[in-house]
């Protein structure tokens, strides 16, 4: 098999300068969400989503005037996927029926344009539900994290387990902070997009850990820095030949999978690149700062006596 990479690249050497980017990226994604927050789609807000398309290209703000007339002055108004196709956007309203709205909201349409218009969807989601869902993908995305954090643990050791959740906040972070600062929608396809990154992230993580464990037990001559890094030396092939393949595949759903999917594909694709380079520097780099070394990683010798015993 063919080698991607020279294997004596000293990766670890720009250990200093990837954290600096890390906690610098990991700050401004924070200031984002802390001031911005994400532009959080129907799933977790409640409300009607519309989708309409046209014959022809149509303009968006003599539409959103045909709404403000009509009394919805808050409806959010965009196209979707092509100049021809256009999202509608309301909040959820107390005293009118959901499909009373969407036949109000329709008809202004129509009786407003000589196009011939063609209904793609009406979806509704009560606030109630939204704010349950809300919760419980936060509460996903933690338990997740909790889950990791002990599993790491028990199959390796303490240091390696907080190195690969820091990891694992670093990544879901940064795909948080992007969304936020570009206003991008994030709904229930994104979150899950989120746990995916999870997991994807873990197992690139596993391998390289495995390999400085298996390292620390073969090779005695050298320090835990220079061990790491022979270790993401002979897994970078590896990892880069997975997350290429995944990339290949996401960055054709982003651009041939439609609209429906987009944000989904794109936070993905985000994922699997800041992955990719979480599982080299964050989480290698967070053990070595805790002062992992290979003394904590030795099989216990028997004793004499103990192999004496039948």
């Amino acid at each position: 098999m063919f080698k991607l990479i020279n294997n004596n690249i000293n990766f670890m050497a720009l250990r200093k300068v990837a954290m600096i980017v890390s906690i610098t990226l990991v700050l401004i994604s924070i200031g984002s969400l802390a001031t911005q927050k994400l532009n959080l789609g129907i799933d977790f807000t409640g409300g009607s989503v519309i989708e309409v398309g046209y014959e022809k290209t149509v303009e968006i703000q003599p539409i959103r005037e045909i709404l403000d007339s009509r009394g919805y002055e808050d409806a959010v108004v965009q196209h979707f996927g092509s100049a021809k196709e256009v999202l509608i956007r309301l909040v959820p309203r107390a005293e009118q029926d959901k499909a009373e709205l969407s036949s109000e909201i329709i008809e202004a349409l129509k009786s407003s344009s000589e196009q011939a218009i063609d209904v793609r969807r009406v979806d509704f989601v009560g606030p109630q539900v939204g704010e349950e869902l809300t919760e419980d993908g936060g509460l996903a995305v933690l338990y997740a994290l909790i889950a990791i954090l002990i599993y790491v643990s028990l199959r390796f050791e303490y240091r390696f387990s907080i190195g690969a959740v820091a990891a694992l906040i670093h990544d879901v972070t940064i795909t948080l902070g992007i969304f936020s600062i570009l206003q991008l929608d994030f709904d229930l396809s994104v979150l899950a997009a989120l746990l995916a990154v999870i997991g994807y992230s873990l197992n690139d993580t596993i391998v390289v850990f495995d390999r400085i464990r298996e390292n620390f037990r073969k090779i005695r001559k050298k320090t835990s820095l220079e061990i790491t890094n022979i270790s993401v030396n002979q897994t970078i092939s590896r990892t880069l030949m997975t997350s290429l393949t995944t990339l290949l595949v996401l960055l054709s759903l982003f651009f041939l999978g439609g609209e429906v999917i987009h944000a989904f594909a794109l936070a993905l694709i985000i994922g699997v690149l800041v992955g990719t380079y979480s599982s080299i520097y964050v989480a290698t780099t967070t053990a070595l700062a805790l002062g992992i070394d290979r003394t904590d990683l030795l099989i216990p010798e028997k004793d004499s006596e103990e192999l004496a015993r039948p």
